[in-house]
């Protein structure tokens, strides 16, 4: 649905798409991840055809962005990360100023308003002015905004940005409806926990590069490779930490083991035997207070993928 090969794009001196890859299958929720300034805004408007690629080729549904804007717009809703209201428009008239330049035939501009507005949970606010809205409230009235085309495919730059838990669970829940009815969603987030329960890909950005994409569970699985173990120890000092780690490390099938805060955080291959491990410390003295599993998760791959250079 979503092709991007090679896609560049320069600010004077400031590189901030550099060869872009990526594609996103019809009917995924695909979630964009990156640090800031790694390119994730600069590509999606690009892929809303608002701002043009120096190289590279970016399309939807086939149609090229630099060539058929108009067709790509038809087929795109866009909801930046900061938006613009018409403050003195209730929420009905705001909809409906925005059919109108999506040119939804005038006697239906009024029924879209309503049922979007419906859709997004705010049916009963149609004739409120928009500034005395919450601003969870302006968060869904601005895609019920790019949804007035009913558009294939939404770009959303950060919707669940400055907003309340509640509110941000409703975005969440709201966005699922949107997958159910056969839209394509891309969308950008630093909420990461809420984007590993919500998106069904995953793309990571850094420094104008995909460094990582696919299913969710596939990139998962390549990224955190391996197994983590954590080991806290009690009553633990820095002699203690530093034994317990020295019996660790040298074991066969140990990765690495460091020690953090009150205890080990240990790497092992797949097949390590985690209870003879446990056996072992305890044989040894050692007094372990827990020992368990940890699991790797969507904040991990993040810092793993998007390490500095220093780092690398």
């Amino acid at each position: 649905m979503i092709e991007v090969e090679g896609l560049c794009k320069r600010y004077g001196s400031q590189v901030a798409l550099d060869g872009l890859d990526l594609s996103v299958p019809r009917g995924e929720i695909f979630g964009f991840v990156g640090p800031n300034g790694a390119g994730k805004t600069t590509t999606i408007r690009i892929l809303a055809t608002l701002t043009m690629p120096d190289e590279g080729i970016a399309t939807i549904d086939g149609i090229p962005v630099t060539e058929d804007p108009y067709g790509v717009r038809r087929l795109v809703g866009y909801m930046p990360d900061f938006f613009g209201v018409y403050d003195r428009l209730t929420a009905q008239e705001y909809l409906e100023f925005y059919a109108a330049c999506h040119e939804v035939p005038r006697p239906r501009r009024r029924q879209v308003a309503r049922e979007l507005l419906e859709l997004v949970d705010l049916g009963e606010r149609a004739s409120t002015q928009v500034d005395t809205l919450s601003r969870g409230m302006q968060q869904r009235l601005c895609l019920a905004r790019a949804l007035v085309h009913d558009p294939e495919v939404l770009l959303l730059d950060e919707p669940a940005s400055g907003l309340d838990p509640r509110a941000r669970i409703e975005m969440r829940e709201l966005i699922r409806e949107l997958r159910r009815m056969g839209k394509t969603i891309f969308v950008s987030s630093h909420i990461l926990p809420e984007l590993e329960e919500l998106c069904t890909w995953v793309g990571f950005i850094d420094h104008g590069r995909m460094v990582e994409a696919g299913p969710m569970d596939d990139v998962r699985a390549r990224v955190l490779a391996g197994r983590r173990l954590r080991v806290e120890l009690v009553e633990p000092d820095q002699v203690k930490l530093l034994s317990a780690r020295d019996l660790v490390q040298d074991r066969r099938g140990v990765i690495a083991a460091e020690i953090v805060d009150d205890g080990l955080e240990v790497a092992v291959e797949e097949a390590f035997p985690d209870e003879q491990l446990l056996a072992d410390l305890v044989g040894a003295g050692v007094g372990v207070r827990s020992f368990a599993r940890v699991t790797g998760d969507l904040s991990e791959a993040f810092l793993r993928l998007t390490a500095t250079a220093e780092e690398r």
